[in-house]
């Protein structure tokens, strides 16, 4: 890989480039720039999540898939450079069904909220779907290796799961279970509001 950075302000892409790992220059527009900036991200909110009150075992799961994440970051800056390995993807699998065997099964569709926590982790799944779109679509166009898909595959689920998980774990005191999606409740609010229509004449 490139040298580490011995300076930010560089000017160098006053001209709407940006370099690779690889020396090259391209577009700060091009596929693979959107899918590192996702990613990027998708760490940073992933930061926010960790200064938030976890549990210990999840807060040093997080800290793993950061540097996973970064991992992934480093890889993508690189054509056909592998850093993130099968063994990551792995991981994930092994956290999801470690935490999904302490969960009930879920009968209804979930609101993303609850706890801040839990909220939080909710928008960390949303950039991470939209980071594992950029990889599929720079895939479409250039050799892009599998585990980077798979693992932001994985790591979306996974920040579901953790979502519900830390609904539970309450530690805010804003949580204890999942928030579900009512569709009877928007019904009485539709049938509400056609009441009070009849009410004061309106069509």
């Amino acid at each position: 890989m490139a040298n580490r950075l011995s300076q930010i302000a560089t000017r160098t892409g006053d001209d709407g480039t940006t370099g690779l790992g690889d020396g090259q220059r391209v577009p700060k527009d091009h596929l693979r720039i959107g899918a590192m900036g996702d990613v990027d991200e998708l760490n940073s909110q992933l930061g926010v999540l960790l200064a938030e009150p976890l549990p210990a075992d999840i807060r040093e799961l997080l800290v793993t898939i950061q540097h996973e994440l970064f991992n992934l970051g480093g890889e993508l800056s690189i054509p056909g450079y592998e850093l993130l390995k099968a063994d990551a993807v792995l991981r994930l699998d092994q956290a999801l069904a470690h935490y999904n065997a302490q969960l009930p099964r879920l009968a209804e569709f979930i609101l993303p909220a609850g706890a801040r926590s839990a909220a939080i982790a909710h928008v960390a799944r949303t950039i991470a779907r939209r980071a594992e779109r950029a990889v599929v679509a720079l895939a479409a166009i250039e050799a892009v290796n599998v585990a980077p898909r798979q693992y932001l595959n994985r790591l979306s689920d996974l920040l579901f799961v953790l979502a519900r998980v830390l609904n539970r774990a309450n530690l805010d005191g804003l949580g204890g279970d999942d928030v579900y999606w009512h569709s009877e409740r928007l019904k009485k609010v539709a049938e509400a509001d056609v009441a009070v229509g009849n009410e004061s004449g309106a069509p």
